[in-house]
């Protein structure tokens, strides 16, 4: 099977698994926490700024507390996980298909003493292996742009949402104020043919009985973290070696300008969306 055939999912999978894409993110990308920070106050570190997208999507769930079951789509390093169990005490099922990350999420959990509150699974989210009715919320960043079924994805979080759950994401996402060519770079990048977009995800909840409460839109902090990335790897590149490899590097380096480029472009959006079962 050539890789053009591939299922997305097992392209991302094997790229994450990689010691490459392991340490880049762990080093680079923002430690604990893998997705696009938040950038206010003229904030220029990207781990402060991925903390404080967490810290803003938890925000708008005053709910939160010890009896609060919460399943994190694509977990990555569990930052998340651990961010909403060490300050809210709730119960966390970190879901990723990255047996690399994972392990290194294990770790982290076991360091801050919170294995007891994270239990970490290996898993997709297009099939959660969960029963119907687990959970009071649903979590997920920058992760369900992975999926070429997103619909699927949607669809299995509002299963396994208790009624009144919340489903509250974050997910790099098409504009639609462009031309398909201005995001093809990106999609090459990603394996997959689109994007979600505010509208798509909107529609795909409404079709599974989950509301619309908010969607927030954050798109200029997501070119300013693509950007900061790109910087932050050029001048730590020296650093890197013995951990990630040249190859990665560049490739690294043209995939981050791709998306910066797309971004200045307007073709791509960012920003929070938060659902509730009915």
């Amino acid at each position: 099977m050539t890789a053009a055939a591939q299922d997305p999912i097992d392209i991302t999978r094997a790229y994450y698994d990689s010691a490459d894409a392991d340490n880049f993110y762990f080093h680079i990308w923002g430690g604990e926490d893998i997705h696009v920070g938040i950038y206010e106050d003229g904030e220029t570190d990207i781990a402060r700024a991925s903390r404080k997208s967490i810290e803003r999507m938890a925000s708008r769930l005053p709910h939160l507390g010890e009896q609060t079951r919460v399943l994190d789509l694509g977990a990555g390093f569990g930052g998340a996980a651990r961010y909403l169990a060490r300050t809210a005490g709730c119960h966390v099922t970190a879901l990723n298909f990255s047996a690399t990350e994972n392990a290194r999420s294990r770790a982290l959990c076991e360091a801050a003493g919170l294995s007891a509150r994270i239990t970490i699974v290996e898993g997709s989210f297009e099939d959660i292996p969960a029963p119907a009715e687990s959970f009071d919320v649903v979590w997920s960043q920058d992760a369900l742009l992975h999926s070429g079924k997103k619909q699927t994805v949607v669809r299995e979080a509002a299963r396994v949402l208790r009624p009144g759950g919340d489903f509250i994401f974050t997910d790099p996402m098409e504009s639609g104020k462009s031309e398909r060519k201005d995001l093809q770079p990106v999609l090459d990048r990603i394996h997959l043919s689109s994007l979600g977009s505010f509208q798509t995800y909107a529609e795909a909840a409404d079709a599974v009985g989950l509301c619309v409460l908010d969607l927030i839109d954050l798109t200029p902090n997501l070119v300013q973290h693509y950007a900061l990335v790109r910087s932050e790897l050029i001048l730590k590149r020296n650093t890197l070696s013995g951990l990630v490899s040249e190859s990665f590097i560049d490739r690294m380096l043209i995939g981050l300008d791709h998306w910066v480029r797309a971004g200045k472009r307007g073709s791509l959006a960012w920003g929070i969306l938060h659902f509730r079962r009915t």
